[in-house]
């Protein structure tokens, strides 16, 4: 019982944001009828990389249902879900902590709580996802808690020790039609998942960013923690793009509820 009501909290405290009223976007593909065609080729830049640029929303997981039947976003649930059995090992403090948390109900969970969302959790996150795209830097403008991420496409190399942040640091590089993302510099302990499966300070996530079309782009994201998992492990995500409507301003606190009031009141 206590899950289900943690679900269904953490769905009301990131579902909250409103969108735009109909504002059209200028440029993109439109069938006869004036739907955009999101089926149409992926759009190049001037130095012909695939233009990542946009407005996305990450898409709800098949294998997710809630209580109602709905689909639910991916890590709300947990990173098992599309995993081999087994593929997913943690080192023994990992799991101790996991198991902690579980056991609070994931009570200090960052979303419920209206704290940052660290590492990779925030490609899963269902608000929208604004890509600014030049040719030394890509900016990730996430309604989410009004943030911000930038990816240097410049050639740079991976601080040796870099300041840790929520976000890390991200370079980046081309290969062909995708874009390959590193990241580093993680503070530690944050949440993978909404179960609590916990990342350290040595996290090094890799994403695959790939544009299939104009309207979707798949993400392979590989988790690679050694202090937290025994080997690295691979995650797949999608973003649908969202056309005529823009980001808002959202705030976790301009709606607080805290979750433990549900769980414990």
């Amino acid at each position: 019982m206590h899950c289900r009501i943690l679900v269904v909290s953490i769905l009301a405290a990131t579902t909250a944001p409103a969108q735009w009223l109909h504002y059209p976007t200028a440029g993109i593909p439109r069938t006869r009828d004036g739907k955009p065609n999101l089926t149409a080729p992926a759009p190049k830049t001037r130095d012909r990389k695939p233009d990542l640029s946009g407005l996305w929303l990450p898409e709800n997981d098949p294998a997710s249902q809630g209580t109602n039947g709905e689909l639910l976003p991916k890590l709300f649930i947990s990173i098992d879900r599309g995993l081999k059995p087994g593929e997913l090992s943690m080192q023994p403090w990992a799991q101790a902590l996991m198991t902690e948390r579980s056991r609070n109900f994931q009570a200090d969970d960052p979303i419920t709580t209206c704290k940052p969302v660290g590492g990779p959790r925030l490609n899963y996150i269902p608000t929208p996802i604004k890509i600014v795209q030049n040719p030394a830097l890509i900016v990730l403008m996430h309604e989410e808690e009004v943030t911000f991420r930038q990816i240097y496409t410049d050639g740079r190399k991976l601080p040796q020790d870099p300041e840790p942040s929520t976000l890390g640091y991200s370079t980046a590089k081309w290969e062909g039609g995708t874009l390959v993302v590193d990241t580093v510099g993680f503070r530690d302990q944050g949440w993978l998942d909404a179960i609590g499966h916990p990342y350290s300070d040595a996290l090094h996530v890799t994403e695959r960013f790939h544009r299939r079309d104009f309207g979707h782009i798949e993400i392979q994201i590989t988790i690679n923690d050694p202090k937290a998992y025994k080997e690295p492990f691979t995650l797949r995500q999608d973003w649908a793009f969202l056309p005529d409507t823009d980001l808002l301003e959202y705030h976790c606190a301009d709606n607080e509820r805290d979750v433990r009031h549900f769980v414990f009141k």
